[in-house]
């Protein structure tokens, strides 16, 4: 996979944790993990900005779970999955393994993402990252935007979770 598609792919993982649009957790999924689905938008700003919208469905904890992201029209783009220890992205036809999400980010995106907090964002908890700043005011109407201002660049997560 070029690093072109890794950063785009992890853009977008970015800005589903990010700029996430949160509800309480839906139900379970059929494992009993917490799951979460909808749209999100990335925006990153620098030499070469770059934007990235998809839908996700999000599913497990900080430790250990499973990001998809879906184009419009309902392909699968990408899939990340992470576990004590390691970390996949599976994208146009490639796999290939990291030692930890946050590994996986930072060679997709140029910066560690915060994912851990993005399970308490989307559960309308605040959770302090340094560099990000979570709105929540939004989270029971299903909306969440991230704001990351340092280290350069800056970026923007947004989310809007699909209504039950």
């Amino acid at each position: 996979m070029s690093a072109r598609l890794a950063r785009r792919v992890l853009l977008l993982a970015v800005a589903l944790g990010l700029s996430a649009c949160a509800l309480p957790p839906r139900a379970p999924d059929a494992a009993g993990q917490p799951y979460w689905n909808g749209r999100l938008g990335l925006q990153v700003d620098g030499d070469k900005p770059q934007s990235f919208s998809a839908g996700f469905e999000l599913r497990g904890a900080p430790h250990a779970g499973e990001l998809s992201l879906y184009s419009p029209l309902g392909a699968t783009l990408a899939q990340l999955r992470w576990a004590p220890g390691m970390a996949e992205l599976q994208a146009d036809g490639q796999r290939r393994q990291y030692p930890s999400i946050e590994a996986l980010t930072q060679e997709a995106t140029g910066t560690a993402l915060p994912l851990p907090a993005l399970f308490a964002w989307l559960d309308g908890k605040p959770a302090e990252v340094p560099g990000w700043q979570a709105d929540l005011s939004r989270i029971a109407d299903g909306r969440l935007v991230a704001r990351r201002s340092e280290p350069l660049p800056t970026a923007e997560l947004r989310i809007v979770l699909q209504q039950p």
